[in-house]
């Protein structure tokens, strides 16, 4: 039999053989083997090769080479159509009863809980909401705010200087007098951002931290219109019960001055949440408000030990940490 009859026999019978084949993976491989296999039918014309005349035998190589490409396309065609179909099969008989895939959904920072918390509460009772810049010059963190040059703030111990006159604001007391360069009174604002001290990191204390300011100037303004706010927030904040207390301090920014406590039953003792006191009149002078017309009240507090006494945190530093287990937990 001529090897040109050969191949074309080959050409059938491989055919007939796939058409037959089932969805039977293992009916697969001897096909293969039969065929394309190093001992294959194929293999088997091509070592006959060297019997056809040399005359024909580019021909014959030409023929057996289309023949092997098409028996190998024909057999991956089919391999593919199986797989696909299989996989169709397979996703038709899929249970819809099982529960689906669920993915792991992010929260917010507590700190920034805290602080949208904060900003709520005084937004209730006419605050209105500013920001200002976080490096600024010496005059408006330090000077304007009575603060004088001999004083420990400026060291370079407790502060971040970028240059001789210009630093990180260590605290966001600093807006309220571009706040009254800028405006006329009264005026009611409160000033949330970021600060920053050079202070050794430990389990209460940071280099950064954020602050709420907050400074309400009008006519008539008392001190006890600024207990009354602050009693306002501190109960709104940790609950009605609370008790509270007010402590006479110094701030060379607010005179008189005092801090605030809460009294804690867990520890058992009372526990600093912010500092407030009337405006010093030397910085009502400093942006050109007129002391005898004009009175009014700030106070400051750490984001951080609100957050630490509302959700029980002994340590400042898992707030920058970024460990989820903790995260999650909000």
């Amino acid at each position: 039999m001529s090897l040109y009859k050969k191949i074309k026999e080959v050409r059938n019978s491989f055919r007939a053989d796939l058409d037959s084949f089932t969805s039977d993976q293992n009916d697969i491989e001897p096909i293969r083997i039969k065929y394309l296999g190093r001992k294959g039918e194929i293999a088997q014309l091509f070592s006959e090769l060297g019997d056809v005349e040399p005359n024909e035998r580019p021909e014959a190589g030409k023929l057996l080479n289309q023949l092997k490409i098409e028996c190998t396309k024909s057999f991956d065609e089919k391999i593919n159509t199986n797989n696909n179909a299989h996989e169709s099969n397979k996703a038709t008989h899929e249970d819809l009863t099982l529960p689906g895939l669920t993915f792991p959904l992010g929260s917010l920072h507590p700190i920034q809980l805290v602080l949208d918390e904060i900003k709520d509460i005084f937004k209730s009772i006419g605050f209105s909401i500013a920001y200002g810049p976080e490096i600024d010059d010496d005059y408006h963190n330090f000077e304007a705010l009575n603060i004088p040059k001999h004083h420990p703030a400026r060291d370079m111990q407790d502060t971040f200087f970028i240059e001789d006159n210009v630093v990180l604001r260590t605290h966001t007391s600093n807006v309220q007098i571009h706040l009254m360069e800028e405006k006329s009174p009264p005026l009611k604002y409160i000033v949330p951002g970021r600060v920053y001290r050079n202070e050794s990191i430990s389990f209460k204390s940071y280099c950064l931290f954020h602050q709420v300011e907050g400074i309400y100037v009008d006519k008539n303004v008392s001190f006890s219109e600024l207990k009354g706010t602050i009693e306002y927030f501190v109960k709104r904040m940790f609950g009605k019960d609370v008790k509270i207390r007010f402590r006479p301090s110094y701030f060379p920014f607010t005179e008189p001055s005092a801090e605030v406590d809460i009294w804690n039953d867990e520890r058992g003792q009372w526990l600093e949440i912010l500092g407030c006191g009337s405006v010093d009149p030397a910085v009502f002078e400093n942006v050109g408000y007129d002391p005898g017309i004009w009175q009014g009240y700030a106070f400051g507090m750490g984001v951080e030990r609100i957050a630490m006494l509302k959700y029980k945190i002994g340590d400042i530093r898992h707030f920058y940490q970024g460990d989820v287990r903790f995260l999650s937990q909000f």
